[in-house]
């Protein structure tokens, strides 16, 4: 419809001017230093809304009243002035959630970060020479400690540890990997795109299901550069199916002098075995095996910042730092402060479950739980709402950040159902509160998983269920 055979109330001109509403919004407490252009512009954006609003039909003059004005340009300052990246409260029980930053970061991490961060730094500066020195070696002897490798380097993310690996081991060359490896995780990265980004030509061998050595040894050729092992991280395939050794890959590799490299994807560095946890590879054992190159994530299992680590082959490794491309994908002085921090931790084995928060989230005595859940669900039974009803759930919680795709570890939550409200409209209202808290949908029920919720965000989810409760 054209606006020019409209009607325009002419109570639009009650609008109130920004001169004045800028007078009164400054001189509130909450608003004194608050910089003048954010104020003016919110001010602005308010008034406009309100135009528009008042055009189509969809405000009254009552709602252009100076003190209502007010009321709403002060949501919106609130709103403008709170950080776009918040902390939210992750009670979906995914531990390493993709989406909600994966791993937590140790305490003494923190305190790495703080004090590099406020101060300057050896970040490139030898200070036994005096000359300039590397970041990555301020890492990598912890990194070879750990892990037993000859070298190791770190850049932005695993993705670019296997783009840095395969450009500079097989771009222009043939990489031979199995079909049922070829995998995508999360934000559409897919091992076929990244070896086509390297430079590298894919050969497939075998099928989805089944790859033997002998498809190996049939598709080497004088262009083949690499033989290429990848953790399908994300996935599990069972039944008829067969895979190639890493020891025989590397047997094979090493007989006709072709390097083998492994993107373990999610990087373990403990055995997670003696605590009833099954499958997932540990670096350590992976590199025992004589594979030339590993390549897995620092933000993963291992429980530290968002890195690549590549440990392996002195040889390779040194290759790999005078790749050009280091430098595009090198991690800033912060995430070396918080990767020191996370590794210096699995120095001590008696201790790095309770101190790596990824850890302890998945070794988190049940009991626990159940009580946290038993303490929230007491304060909150009784409050009188007919409509809301709200229980104890036992269920299963997942580990997440592409590792262990099978496996659930038994957990406790809150469940939250309505007669007057979807489970979706559940979901939104506990999204939207400050901080957001994020649960799960399961079985048309809305669930808070307590496996991943901290300690100090016990209360404030006691208080969220109870006003829910009290105010549906």
């Amino acid at each position: 419809m054209d606006n020019k055979n409209i009607e325009i109330p002419k109570y639009i001109q009650n609008i109130p001017k920004v001169d004045k509403l800028y007078q009164q919004i400054s001189n509130l407490p909450q608003f004194k230093d608050t910089a003048r252009p954010i104020v003016i512009q919110t001010i602005q954006d308010t008034l406009e809304r309100l135009r528009k609003g008042v055009i189509k039909g969809k405000f009254q003059e009552a709602d252009l009243h100076e003190s209502k004005v007010i009321n709403e340009v002060q949501f919106m300052l609130n709103k403008a002035m709170q950080p776009n990246l918040q902390p939210v409260i992750n009670a979906t029980g995914i531990i390493v959630h993709t989406n909600l930053g994966r791993s937590l970061l140790a305490s003494s991490a923190l305190e790495h970060i703080i004090q590099i961060a406020c101060h300057y730094s050896n970040l490139e500066y030898d200070l036994q020479t005096g000359k300039r020195g590397h970041r990555y070696q301020l890492v990598e002897d912890l990194i070879c400690s750990l892990t037993g490798a000859e070298s190791a380097a770190v850049v932005n993310n695993n993705a670019g540890a296997v783009l840095i690996s395969l450009q500079t081991i097989a771009s222009n060359k043939s990489v031979i990997v199995s079909r049922g490896e070829l995998i995508e995780i999360g934000g559409s990265f897919r091992i076929p795109d990244i070896m086509a980004l390297s430079g590298a030509k894919l050969i497939e061998v075998g099928t989805t299901n089944r790859t033997h050595l002998r498809d190996y040894q049939n598709a080497i050729s004088p262009e083949t550069a690499l033989l290429l092992k990848v953790h399908p991280s994300n996935y599990s395939i069972e039944g008829f199916t067969a895979s190639v050794d890493l020891k025989e890959m590397v047997h094979l590799g090493h007989e006709l002098s072709l390097p083998v490299m492994y993107d373990m994807g999610s990087g373990n560095l403990v055995d997670l075995t003696s605590k009833d946890i099954h499958g997932e590879p540990v670096v350590q054992t992976i590199l025992s095996s004589g594979v030339d190159i590993v390549t897995f994530s620092g933000d993963k299992l291992l429980g530290g910042p968002q890195a690549g680590i590549i440990a392996g082959r002195k040889a390779i490794i040194e290759l790999i730092k005078k790749n050009p491309m280091a430098r595009a994908l090198r991690i800033d002085k912060l995430t070396l402060a918080a990767l020191e921090g996370t590794l210096r931790l699995y120095q001590d084995p008696k201790t790095v479950f309770n101190k790596v928060p990824t850890l302890a989230f998945i070794t988190r005595p049940l009991l626990e739980i159940k009580s946290a859940v038993e303490t929230l669900y007491s304060a909150v039974k009784d409050l009188e709402n007919d409509h809301i009803q709200v229980n104890i759930v036992k269920t299963n919680s997942k580990i997440g950040g592409g590792a262990l795709p099978v496996q659930t570890l038994p957990t406790y939550c809150i469940g939250i159902t309505s007669e007057k409200r979807s489970v979706d409209s559940i979901e939104r209202y506990f999204r939207s509160l400050n901080p957001p808290v994020i649960g799960r949908i399961e079985n048309d029920q809305y669930l808070l998983d307590f496996r991943t919720v901290l300690p100090d965000e016990m209360k404030v989810l006691q208080k969220f269920v109870g006003d829910f409760k009290a105010a549906s």
